[in-house]
Formats: structure tokens, sequence, C-alpha cells
């Protein structure tokens, strides 16, 4: 993905300056946090893959100095997330007839708050509805190439993307539709409404990728095949039996890896807001 050098997004909280937490080395500490990130961001409990192991060792912080390497992803992030602002302003004055209000996307080290709790390297990256903000600690990109084997640029990328779409969701009124139905649903019904979110969140990921490649000609060779390939390495049944765990589908909230691949590949192709209606769908 071509990203360097490129204009970046004026919407970026960046608390990194500050660690409130960090854990221990070893398989106590650091690995054991990886494997809760995991478990948080993709919805799957991935808690019996600790059963060896205790919980890591936190230990206080303070301020710290950012990495080559933490600033490298911080630019990265605020590229990608000035790519999504141009694109879905694009889409939603063309297709929607609206204006779209991009949202905020706070990068943090350790520990820091949100308005829907708090946030952690052990939470992974959210979407906050009520702030309208996405919270990031950037070394989830490592956990995504180390313990999911979700590589590239292009893949993390995709992570950013996902996330920006709920705001998009938001925007639009769906995800407080989706979310108020929820509340009045079984626990069965309830994740079957998340799957849906989720997979029209994938779709729209497809659309920015599509518009993306058009518009900024930042995609390179490759770069689809690592988002593809990265969606098929979050799927619910893949992490479930990554955890040792029975695939059961009942449990679901974020769909199967064939789901999450073919949603995002139909945002791609169509570039169509339309076609990512995933709660009319007669088959997922």
């Amino acid at each position: 993905m071509k990203w360097q050098g490129r204009r970046q997004s004026r919407n970026i909280e960046d608390r990194r300056g500050v660690r409130s937490a960090g854990g221990a080395a070893g398989a106590g500490g650091i690995g054991v946090i990886l494997i809760v990130v995991v478990g948080y961001f993709l919805g799957v409990d991935l808690t019996p893959l600790l059963q060896q192991g205790g919980g890591p060792e936190i230990t206080a912080g303070g301020d710290v100095e950012l990495s080559p390497e933490e600033q490298r992803a911080g630019e990265f992030v605020s590229v990608t997330l000035a790519d999504t602002e141009e694109v879905w302003a694009a889409v939603f004055s063309g297709q929607l007839r609206q204006t779209y209000d991009p949202p905020t996307l706070v990068l943090f080290s350790g520990t820091t708050q949100s308005a829907c709790g708090g946030a952690s390297s052990a939470t992974g990256p959210f979407y906050c509805p009520p702030e309208r903000k996405i919270f990031l600690d950037t070394a989830f990109f490592e956990t995504m190439e180390r313990r999911l084997g979700a590589r590239g640029d292009f893949a993390a990328a995709y992570v950013v993307a996902h996330e920006v779409a709920h705001h998009v969701q938001n925007e639009l009124g769906i995800l407080d539709q989706a979310n108020r139905e929820r509340e009045r649903s079984s626990e069965t019904r309830s994740n079957q409404i998340s799957v849906m979110i989720e997979l029209q969140a994938d779709c729209f990921a497809g659309i920015w990728a599509r518009a993306a490649e058009q518009r900024f000609g930042s995609i390179e060779p490759g770069d689809i095949d690592e988002a593809i390939h990265a969606a098929g390495q979050i799927g619910d049944d893949m992490l479930q039996r990554s955890a040792g765990q029975t695939v059961q589908p009942h449990t679901f909230t974020h769909g199967t890896s064939a789901q999450r691949q073919r949603w995002f590949l139909r945002g791609y192709q169509s570039s169509d807001v339309g076609q990512c209606d995933t709660f009319s769908a007669r088959q997922l």
C-alpha cells in the first residue's frame, strides 16, 4: 500500500505519550495479553488458550518516548483515516445525498478511558458511538501479524476501515436501530444481528478499498489479497477452532471466515452502499 508522504488526518487524538500499564514478558505476560486482545476484538472467547498459564503481571508505567515503529504506525493510521474521510464524503454526497461527518480516532498505548468504558491493550480496536470515536492501540497490528498471520499494511488498513465503517453505520442510523433490536432479542438472535452489523462493516470496508484504489492509486498488487486473508483469519469459526473449541454457530458475533471475505468482496466489487444491506439479505 502506497501511503508514505500522503495527507494525514486532523481527526487524530494521540494519547500515546503516557502508558498507564505494561505487561511482563513471558508466558504470563505479553503472550497472554495478545490472546485476550484477539478474543475481545473478534467476539470469541479464547480463554481456553490461557488455562496453562497465569494472568499478565501488570506494572505501572509513565511518560514514554514513542519508538520509530510507533511513530510509523501513527502516521500510517492517520493517512488511512484521511483516505476514509475523502472516500466516505464522496459516497455520502454521490450515493446518499448526505453530508459525512468523520469520526475521531484515538491512538493510545496501555490504557485510556472512553464513554464506552475503559480501553486497554487487552480490548482491541473498537468504535464508541456516544463519542463518535475509534479507539486503537497500534500494538494490535503486531498481534494480527504474529498471532493471526494477517500480515501487510493493507491488512492493517482493513482494520481501520472496518472500524470507520461502524461510524458510517452510526451516521446512517443503522447502528442505533440494530442495537435497539438486540436489546429486545434473545441471546441467539442478538448474536445474529451482531453478525449482520459486522458483515455490513466488512462490505463498507470493501467499498473504501475500491475507492482508495481508484481515487488515490494507493493499492498495490497483493493488497486486496492481504485484506481478504485477514478477513479469513478473523472469522468466528476459524478462531473457535484455533482456540481448541467446537465450532458453535449460534455463538457467532462477527461471521464465518467465508462470510467476512464474501461481504468484503461484495463491497469492493460493487462500490454500492445498497449492496451491503446484510439485514435484508436472504443468505449471509
